[in-house]
């Protein structure tokens, strides 16, 4: 028997609270001791310093209490303190904080690869190895694809976001503020056009042709037969939540199969139930090669993980892949228990409902007021892009003006998407309906109100 979230015993209560003097003394004096030691490039969305977090709740130092509506941008999904994994963590520290699995494994790196070779997309033979971040896990990815097919080259697409390493910015599309000044980039990557519904030239087009259209000029700029790997986040994150058309994926999948390519799904942001199946992939029955993964797999500790397929990792050399912290017994121990709250509340059933609540709400709005573009997503990973009314260009400070007074009436929201116009909402999938529709309400008067 699962347990709904709704059934879900909370330390904190779920309810938001935001005194008169926000900022509070005590956030501000935080601030203050913050420009002296912290580098200026470090950037925070919330002038606040948090002292607690539970379910869809944050209390900051001051005593404010936010609804939490970005998750930690996607990693607290099963909430930011849950009792298995918070139980999981103090056991896990009791015994060893680390010894390295290059040196002296644990069964705990063991027992997650088991559980991702189980999770992820295809029934086919897998290994697994961990890491410590997304970009990690899609530089080694990468790294896997160039040694099993002798290529080079790599595809990814417009609008993507796949880390701030060295390679994983030159994958990311996006140059302010992830790339720019931080070149030259790791050569042999290639950038194609991606399934944008909303903004496509020609609205009538469907995935299998959007997928043409990029195959098209693979073959022409590239060469099938020297493209090592396609990288791509099946709903996009950074770049706008951007949901491909049907069909794309399948098809850029399939042709990939043809060619030799490996083809890496960057679940990063968008897995572990996040989009209302285990995997964004699963939408659509796609099997990818290689599947990235990073924040929702372990609650909030770091961890992340490249899975795929044996024939494709086990031809890598021993010691080829790896890292000091990769796979820390204490994160293990934390995803172990996240991977467990998540079957035993049913989050994938969790995020389906969130999606009905929230987009049915957004529509009507969107009904309302020309500002509101667009509204799409899948599950709890949801999202609205703003424009000015009467057209499709972008509208930057409405965004910023609407994310600000959500913010003053205590609901924490994202903001993303290339041209900086979209409202991106990642709530806990163990947030209470009550709680969620509250800050659905702030968010739709502030845009009212901005508007």
């Amino acid at each position: 028997m699962t347990t709904t979230a709704n059934e879900i015993t909370y330390r904190l209560e779920q309810k938001r609270n935001i005194q008169a003097d926000f900022p509070g003394p005590k956030s501000l004096a935080l601030a203050e001791r913050r420009k002296a030691v912290v580098a200026a490039g470090v950037a925070s969305g919330v002038p606040v310093y948090v002292a607690d977090a539970d379910g869809g709740i944050i209390h900051d130092v001051d005593g404010n209490s936010f609804i939490d509506l970005g998750s930690g941008i996607a990693v607290t999904s099963v909430g930011a303190s849950d009792p298995a994994v918070v139980g999981a963590v103090k056991e896990a520290v009791e015994h060893f904080t680390h010894t390295c699995f290059m040196v002296t494994p644990y069964e705990g790196y063991v027992a997650v690869a088991e559980q991702l070779n189980r999770l992820t997309p295809g029934d086919h033979e897998k290994r697994t190895v961990l890491f410590n971040s997304g970009a990690e896990a899609v530089e080694n990815a990468i790294k896997v694809a160039r040694l099993a097919t002798g290529r080079d080259a790599v595809v990814a697409f417009d609008h993507a976001y796949h880390g701030r390493t060295n390679l994983t910015m030159a994958l990311t599309a996006k140059a302010m503020p992830y790339k720019t000044n931080f070149g030259p980039f790791a050569p042999e990557v290639y950038r194609m056009p991606m399934s944008y519904p909303y903004r496509e030239e020609n609205p009538a087009i469907t995935g299998a042709e959007a997928a043409k259209r990029a195959i098209t000029i693979i073959e022409k700029q590239i060469g099938g037969d020297q493209v090592a790997a396609i990288i791509i986040e099946p709903i996009q994150g950074e770049g706008g939540f951007i949901v491909p058309a049907e069909g794309f994926l399948p098809a850029l999948s399939a042709w990939a199969k043809e060619k030799g390519i490996v083809f890496i799904a960057d679940e990063v942001q968008s897995g572990f139930c996040r989009t209302g199946e285990w995997f964004a992939v699963d939408h659509e029955g796609v099997v990818p090669d290689i599947i990235t993964m990073a924040k929702g797999i372990a609650g909030g500790m770091p961890l992340s993980a490249i899975t795929g397929r044996a024939d494709l990792l086990d031809a890598v050399h021993p010691g080829g892949l790896g890292g000091t912290y990769g796979g820390n017994p204490v994160a293990c121990a934390a995803a172990l228990a996240s991977i467990g709250s998540m079957e035993e509340y049913n989050l994938n059933a969790r995020a389906k409902h969130i999606e009905e609540l929230a987009l049915g709400k957004l529509r009507e709005l969107a009904a309302e007021l020309p500002v509101l573009g667009d509204v799409r997503g899948r599950g709890a990973m949801l999202a609205i892009e703003l424009v000015q009314a009467g057209s499709k260009e972008p509208n930057p400070e409405l965004t910023k003006a609407v994310a600000a007074a959500c913010l003053k009436e205590g609901v924490i929201i994202l903001t993303c998407g290339t041209y900086g116009n979209v409202i991106r909402l990642l709530p806990p999938l163990v947030i209470t309906d009550e709680l969620l529709l509250d800050g659905l309400n702030v968010l739709a008067a502030a845009i009212k109100a901005n508007a």
